[in-house]
């Protein structure tokens, strides 16, 4: 039986281990799941929100046992834990509010002698593939919307988060929801791949790299599935001009290295106008320096972790490979006592003298190491910006709301932010461009995803 194992950065013990699921488990969660979907398809949307509510706290009574574990697993430290499931119930509550309207069917001009409406139907079974990195978050981008609409959810956690798929399975059972509406299944790569290609679900909802993203299409090719892929980013922020500079470096440093920048939507190449780059580098730098970088379980730390010492590699050789082509790192890794050459520590770092023939400029770093450029103009800077395969989150600092909302038109990027970063609204569709992938969650445009539409076109007499 092939076993599989969370392996904690924080000092690399196994937290938890897991046989992978059989074939026959894998035959049984979905037949079961489908039998389940056909008995809630049929359910009122407000007994479904009633059912869904009581999962959102279900989830949250466990708050002291999940922010813990949750750093144990991936580095976050715990002083930032229950911001992740502050978040997640957010978006839950916002997708159940806003059902009964996204849901409701479409109805064209009256036509005399007619009845004709578009309804939004289930998919039937919805298959969620979630990620480590915000792992409640990603997950109930899709998981509540999927069943709110009518289906069924098929979760596959990733590894490193083994836990939080089953505490998704425990807040479903706490809930009421019927035996297998939704299911957590310990998989490996190769059994994903075969339940898409086997036409086992519906929908693919991935958040994940852009090659494990092809894998899914392939897979999915040919079977008339839908895809949401959201696969990652290279997210830039300009600063113009006439910026409020400290606001600028409050946030940007905070959206470049929270999470110890393993964010999709962080910012990972800042572009700050001529006349405010000297004073940005110089605050930015001061503020990064009183960062802890340390165990995610003590309270003081505010930088944990990377999630493996592989990432922090990775990372480690951006850096190596920017100064080596005559960029300046700002920081030194020794007023970081915790950061050590081989582990999944790293000391935040602030690069300049960057372009963009640099991976740290080009490449999803995933890390807390940003690179900052100066500019001239906005033209520079949306130039600069485009210039990558990747299109998630944008973001602009500037008081002047109409030069914001001009560069923003012309910047490739499913969400553009003004004077934030960082952060999903539920109202609001979250998608991406170019390699970032396709789709939408969240919003009432990510129950359009979930569903299908059905066309009634009743001639409601025919003696006329």
């Amino acid at each position: 039986m092939s076993v599989f194992s969370c392996v904690s950065p924080i000092d690399g013990e196994v937290v938890a281990s897991r046989p992978f699921a059989s074939a026959a488990e894998i035959e049984s969660a979905v037949a079961e799941a489908k039998a389940a979907q056909k008995l809630w398809r049929a359910k009122s949307l407000a007994d479904r929100a009633v059912l869904c509510t009581a999962f959102i706290e279900a989830m949250l009574s466990m708050e002291a046992d999940i922010v813990p574990e949750l750093a144990r697993q991936m580095g976050r430290p715990v002083r930032y834990g229950a911001g992740e499931l502050k978040g997640f119930a957010e978006r839950g509550h916002h997708m159940i509010a806003i059902a009964p309207e996204a849901l409701a069917p479409v109805v064209p001009a009256e036509k005399p002698g007619f009845e004709r409406f578009i309804a939004r139907e289930p998919l039937g079974l919805v298959f969620t593939i979630a990620p480590w990195n915000y792992p409640y978050l990603t997950a109930v981008n899709s998981i509540i919307p999927a069943l709110m609409a009518g289906n069924a959810v098929l979760l596959k956690h990733a590894a490193q988060t083994l836990l939080v798929g089953e505490r998704f399975q425990t807040a479903a059972d706490k809930a009421g929801f019927p035996k297998g509406l939704l299911r957590n299944l310990a998989l490996s790569h190769e059994q994903t791949v075969q339940i898409i290609a086997a036409r086992h679900v519906d929908m693919v909802c991935f958040t994940g790299s852009v090659e494990a993203g092809r894998v899914i299409e392939r897979a999915a090719s040919g079977n008339f599935i839908g895809v949401g892929l959201e696969l990652g980013g290279k997210d830039p922020a300009y600063v113009r001009a006439d910026a409020n500079l400290d606001h600028a470096v409050e946030t940007l440093v905070d959206g470049a290295f929270f999470n110890s920048g393993q964010s999709c939507c962080g910012i990972e190449r800042i572009y700050v106008h001529e006349a405010l780059y000297d004073a940005f580098v110089e605050g930015a730098v001061a503020l990064t320096k009183t960062y802890v970088l340390g165990s995610p379980m003590d309270a003081s730390t505010t930088l944990g972790p990377m999630v493996k010492p592989s990432a922090a590699a990775f990372v480690r050789g951006q850096i190596a490979e920017a100064v080596a082509a005559g960029a300046k790192a700002h920081l030194d890794p020794a007023a970081f006592p915790a950061n050590q050459e081989g582990s999944a520590y790293l000391a935040p770092q602030i690069l300049t003298g960057v372009d963009h023939s640099m991976s740290v400029m080009r490449d999803e770093s995933f890390g807390p190491v940003v690179g900052i450029m100066k500019v001239s103009s906005d033209a520079e800077a949306i130039a600069l910006m485009n210039d990558s395969p990747f299109g998630l989150t944008a973001a602009i600092w500037s008081e002047d709301p109409v030069a914001a909302h001009a560069i923003a038109s012309q910047i490739e990027a499913g969400t553009v932010f003004l004077n934030r970063c960082d952060y999903l609204d539920p109202a609001l569709a979250w998608t991406g461009v170019k390699d970032t992938g396709r789709g939408v969650t969240l919003s009432s445009l990510g129950y359009e995803h979930l569903t299908r539409a059905k066309s009634y076109h009743f001639r409601l007499s025919t003696k006329d």
